[in-house]
């Protein structure tokens, strides 16, 4: 298995461990939850039954129950007319089982088993609570893409699982390093520029990665994914967020708004552009989408989370909206990738490749062990002052100030006098701006070298290439 060492490493301690574990896995479509599940408990799962999408109170029992007599091996003629009576029929398998081993209970989609008004999540709760709770072999996993209802309904819950999971664990897709190692896993060597533009398309999805094959460019694969007539990602979106949410119509609307913004959004502007009702609607459907890791959020430098930029962090979801919701039958990504809007694109989404890689940042600086706050700047220009606006600052304890300049360039960049001039413009009435005493460092982060001449090594402190934060950590 490629990453995911530290999850593995925390399945093995339950394992090993003398009392029950209550284990909460969460993450987005496609992260790999299941997969993780399945190699790193593998032959511990004793029973394991996945929630039907959509499916009502008596599809979702009768389903259960089939699992049950899987499992069992004995044939269940009545299928029961609740849960409890469901559960009753698990507790009389589980009951059953050797105590001299770990026995794994896996219940994958678990929202989608909670029908409306069907009691399951008060039965469950009861379940764990009375029984396997005090039972030192048993270990109930849990795992669902929706991550904001678990953490809502079982996490945070304030009645029967109020305190209750004794493990969380949320899957993050992978890093640049990871997505690296895998595609290496899988014979597919390209380079490591290939890999960022891979990346800024798809994220680091293993279930979107496992789909490029050996000997294709970056340019093919996309294209043949999410372009051609039977593209594998070609439908992709209109599932993601119906998958998350129960009424994702809020969420989605938030989305585009951001998918089509340069820089990101303020909170009022989202509202305004997305049109979504301000209050309990836009707040319920923002968090969760910070939550689930689609959405991210940074503050204003010397400002506090009210004047927060939000960012779109799903690299799928911006790609899909910058140019496959509209893209026509004879649209292939060999002519889009062409044009001005994949110039635009790609500056925005190398941001957010930057955004999600700090610690690799910080590393390749020398800085990792340093205390650090991420921010934004945007000065409005008046008759008085210069607008300017600076997308990644990397505020540090160590009395010093990164101000990163994030760009994608479709071959190795020249610098020339205009643009030297106004890095150091930029880095001046940063310091009169907010009046701070701090080392102000102009760092240059690229996915090509810059080639060197005067004005760089005039206007330039530090130049990080992408491939530094590939580096295996």
């Amino acid at each position: 298995m490629v990453g995911r060492s530290t999850q593995q490493l925390q399945i093995k301690k339950i394992l090993k461990a003398n009392r029950a574990a209550f284990v909460a896995i969460t993450g987005r479509r496609r992260v790999g939850k299941t997969y993780l599940i399945e190699e790193a408990f593998g032959k511990s799962i004793s029973f394991r039954v996945t929630g039907i999408q959509n499916g009502d109170i008596l599809t979702q029992i009768s389903n259960f129950t089939q699992k049950i007599a899987e499992y069992s091996q004995i044939p269940i003629v009545t299928i029961p007319s609740n849960w409890q009576e469901a559960f009753l029929l698990l507790k009389s398998y589980l009951k059953r089982l050797s105590k001299t081993r770990k026995h794994v209970l896996f219940f994958d989609e678990l929202p989608w088993m909670n029908t409306h008004k069907s009691g399951f999540v008060q039965l469950f709760a009861h379940l764990w609570n009375d029984y396997l709770s005090k039972e030192k072999h048993f270990v109930l996993v849990i795992c669902g893409s929706a991550t904001s209802w678990i953490i809502k309904n079982i996490e945070n819950d304030k009645g029967g699982f109020h305190n209750r999971i004794t493990h969380s664990i949320h899957l993050k897709p992978f890093t640049l390093s990871e997505t690296k190692e895998f595609l290496l896993s899988k014979k597919v060597s390209i380079t490591d520029n290939a890999i960022a533009e891979l990346y800024m398309a798809l994220g680091g999805i293993p279930f979107y990665l496992e789909q490029i094959e050996r000997g294709e460019s970056v340019s093919a694969a996309i294209n043949r994914l999410c372009f051609a007539e039977a593209g594998f990602l070609k439908n992709e979106y209109q599932n993601l967020y119906k998958a998350l949410f129960d009424q994702p119509e809020n969420h989605e609307a938030i989305v585009k708004s951001l998918a089509n913004a340069i820089g990101g959004l303020t909170r009022s502007e989202i509202i305004k552009a997305s049109k979504v009702t301000d209050g309990g609607p836009f707040t319920r459907a923002i968090e969760e989408l910070i939550v689930c890791g689609f959405v991210t959020y940074e503050s204003p430098y010397g400002k506090n989370k009210r004047g927060s930029v939000y960012r779109l962090a799903d690299e799928f979801s911006l790609f899909y909206h910058r140019f496959m919701v509209k893209a026509k039958e004879k649209d292939n990504w060999m002519q889009l990738s062409t044009g001005q809007k994949y110039k635009i694109w790609t500056g925005y989404a190398f941001e957010n490749l930057c955004y999600k890689h700090i610690a690799e940042i910080k590393s390749a600086l020398g800085i990792e062990a340093v205390n650090t706050s991420l921010n934004t700047f945007r000065q409005i220009g008046d008759a008085t002052q210069k607008g300017f606006q600076i997308d990644l600052i990397i505020d540090r304890a160590d009395k010093a100030i990164n101000l990163c300049e994030c760009k994608y360039y479709s071959e190795p960049f020249k610098m020339d006098k205009t643009y030297a001039m106004n890095l150091m413009q930029r880095k001046s009435l940063f310091r009169e701006s907010v009046k701070t005493n701090k080392s102000l460092f102009t760092t240059m982060i690229t996915n090509l070298p810059i080639m060197e001449n005067a004005y760089v090594l005039e206007a330039v402190d530090v130049q990080l290439t992408v491939d530094k934060l590939m580096v295996k950590r």
